[in-house]
């Protein structure tokens, strides 16, 4: 409804939103169109997942971690580490995917541009919430796998446990699950570990 200049109501019809893709279509453009709401939107295979933003309780933990990733990572010169929010291109996947931290070698950076990671990355670490876990531990596990992502570090916070996955023959094998008391270990970045109670 608006007002002319000689004072007369005038009824406009209401716009029509347009409807969304159903699941399985979305695509990039799509992707695009989405709001800026502090929600998380991924699309993977054309279907559209969308997680609420993260408890502050969620985001100690992937700073601490990214933290003593990036130490380690920058003394040895061996990459470069990035936190969320960061995008990732896998192969195969017209919409980039967020991470919570990602490694990338030195000899490999060329893989990272001003707005994504071109590719798969060296290693990428999940820190489960209560609205995304079954996503992290299904859909993005499989795309991780696909994509030929080396190593896939899950981390639960409330069950205090770090699991770290790394790629063999096209799939992903358990390396080990590690709680409090015990130390998590990378393969990809040999001499990285992790006391599992400094983290979660």
């Amino acid at each position: 409804m608006s007002e002319n200049r000689m004072g007369t109501v005038i009824q406009t019809a209401p716009q029509a939103r347009p409807r969304p893709p159903e699941q399985g279509q979305w695509t990039y453009e799509d992707w695009l169109r989405l709001p800026d709401d502090g929600f998380r939107y991924e699309v993977l295979n054309g279907v559209l997942y969308m997680t609420p933003p993260p408890r502050i309780r969620h985001q100690f933990t992937p700073e601490n971690l990214s933290r003593r990733l990036g130490d380690f990572v920058t003394e040895r010169k061996l990459g470069l580490t990035l936190f969320a929010p960061c995008g990732i291109r896998l192969p195969g996947q017209p919409v980039p995917v967020q991470t919570d931290i990602l490694f990338v070698r030195a000899e490999r950076r060329d893989i990272i541009s001003e707005e994504y990671v071109e590719g798969a990355p060296d290693l990428v670490v999940e820190v489960l919430s209560p609205s995304n876990w079954l996503y992290d531990r299904t859909e993005k596990f499989r795309a991780y796998q696909e994509a030929g992502v080396p190593e896939y570090w899950i981390v639960d916070y409330r069950a205090r446990t770090i699991e770290v996955f790394v790629l063999g023959e096209g799939t992903y094998a358990l390396l080990g699950k590690f709680s409090p008391g015990e130390v998590a270990r990378s393969k990809v970045l040999a001499g990285f570990e992790v006391v599992v109670e400094e983290v979660v």
